[in-house]
């Protein structure tokens, strides 16, 4: 295993350091955690409702690199691939909270969800209104090894430009949990690995995969997935992902949004080449695009791969993805 690390325990202190010191402007450290929050003035007396995600690290820019203006208002890292505990969580909930409530964006695997809540619990007995939603958009499996039913993959990443922008127009904590709901229940996505990623502790690939071969339906945890296939042209592995995913909607009117995602370590070059053939397949099946994004937005460490995400997105959801914002990651 090679890796541009020190020692393995210190990871991700060290990571969440160096990303508050390289972005000090946007970001800061909450004392005692691995959980920042924004650093601008303005947000120090906004009246708004807090946003707060967070989950295992080995996946970023999520989630720390969207916390921002107009995105979450902190982000807590847990150890790789390991959700964050509950009193860190807390801090965040704390240090959040204007008044107007917090609305907790959670990853669904049993970690996540459990230490969220306890989060949660502690928050409420402080009398903050807290409010969660659980992400659930990855329809590869239904359950896995860390989950009870769907995993939650890349969809989060509009999740929480979604919900980030609504907070930011004043919405209030009802509303953003329903808000956040319906988007996340008209999102999916699915993901395929040409190699598994390797987690510094373990030091080596968590699944085997032949040169020839591709995974379809891996999680960003190294969950395996559906099927092991011999690779295939670009124009093949995007029609499969695309013809299961639109299955999933009931029908293709209205407009689209689409988010193809690096897994860690595939280069642009090969996701605007998967991404120029999903527009073909798209257009094919006339359904229509009124957003796109591609880039490395929940990554699985060195993980060779990418995964689709197709939300079908009410005009609102469209404006509010276009909105610009204040943050690392997007």
């Amino acid at each position: 295993m090679k890796k541009i690390i020190n020692n393995v325990e210190d990871i991700v202190p060290e990571m969440v350091a160096g990303l508050v010191e390289s972005n000090s402007d946007l970001v800061k450290q909450i004392p005692g955690t691995t959980a920042v929050v924004r650093a601008d003035d303005k947000f120090a007396t906004a009246k708004q409702v807090g946003v707060v995600s967070g989950g295992g690290s080995g996946h970023e820019p999520l989630h720390a690199g969207f916390v921002g203006d107009g995105m979450l208002s902190a982000a807590v890292a847990g150890e790789v691939f390991t959700s964050p505990t509950p009193d860190q969580i807390y801090e965040a909930i704390k240090a959040v909270d204007k008044g107007m409530g917090v609305l907790l964006i959670v990853k669904n695997y049993s970690g996540d969800v459990m230490n969220f809540d306890m989060a949660k619990e502690m928050a409420e007995a402080d009398d903050i209104k807290v409010k969660s939603i659980i992400v659930d958009d990855d329809i590869s499996v239904e359950n896995s090894e860390f989950t009870q039913g769907k995993r939650g993959v890349a969809g989060t990443v509009f999740v929480e430009k979604i919900i980030g922008a609504a907070a930011r127009a004043g919405k209030s904590l009802d509303e953003l949990a329903e808000l956040g709901q319906k988007v996340i229940d008209s999102t999916k996505t699915i993901g395929i690995a040409l190699k598994a990623a390797t987690v510094p502790a373990v030091g080596h690939p968590g699944f085997e995969l032949k040169d020839d071969e591709i995974e379809f339906g891996i999680g960003i945890h190294n969950e395996r997935g559906y099927s092991v296939e011999k690779i295939k042209p670009s124009k093949e592995l995007s029609k499969e992902l695309v013809e299961k995913i639109s299955g999933e909607f009931a029908d293709k009117d209205g407009k689209f949004a689409i988010l193809v995602n690096g897994m860690g370590a595939t280069p642009l070059m090969e996701q605007y080449i998967f991404a120029h053939d999903t527009f073909a397949q798209l257009k094919e099946k006339k359904m229509e695009v009124g957003f796109s994004k591609v880039g490395n937005m929940t990554t699985s460490l060195d993980m060779v791969g990418i995964s689709l995400t197709i939300m079908r997105a009410e005009d609102q959801w469209i404006k509010w993805l276009k909105e610009p914002v204040t943050t690392i990651g997007w």
